[in-house]
């Protein structure tokens, strides 16, 4: 019965349920950014495009925190759908700057509506105090996860 207890106990871990959570709500934005064009994983690079706050792969990668291999692949296909476009960085020839493209620019506040709208569905029920009480602890789980991702990455010695 103990072995029992201890697998239902996995299942009740925040670990877990937030990989629930964060895949339901992929999903969700995946299947109504879907027909404007959008994936979930593109939504945080045409933010950061539109809003300057990258305009490199490399920044790219560090914004939406995924390696470089990952965002070169994502940006091949956003290029290739008409979303972004490329152009030789002046200072460094190895390295291009990435725009947005006047129809990725039109549809992203809708895509950004249909988003919020989402989030608000999935917060049904909650106040307004909750909501924000749930972003202000997943900011400081993500944090914590950040720092021990950092830490393991240190070799530990062993006595």
């Amino acid at each position: 019965m103990q072995d029992r207890n201890r697998t239902s106990d996995v299942l009740a871990t925040p670990g877990h349920l937030v990989s629930l959570a964060a895949r339901a709500f992929a999903r969700l934005s995946e299947a109504r950014l879907k027909p404007l064009g959008f994936g979930v994983g593109t939504l945080p690079v045409l933010v950061a495009l539109d809003e300057g706050h990258a305009e490199t792969q490399r920044d790219l990668a560090r914004f939406a925190r995924i390696e470089q291999p990952s965002m070169a692949q994502m940006l091949a296909r956003m290029e290739r759908d008409g979303l972004i476009r490329r152009t030789p960085d002046p200072n460094d020839a190895r390295s291009s700057r990435i725009a947005l493209t006047d129809i990725a620019r039109s549809r992203l506040p809708e895509a950004c509506a249909t988003l919020f709208q989402g989030n608000r569905e999935a917060l049904d029920g909650f106040s307004a105090a909750e909501a924000g009480q749930l972003v202000a602890l997943l900011g400081r789980l993500i944090e914590n996860l950040d720092r021990l991702a950092t830490d393991d990455r240190v070799p530990r010695q062993t006595p």
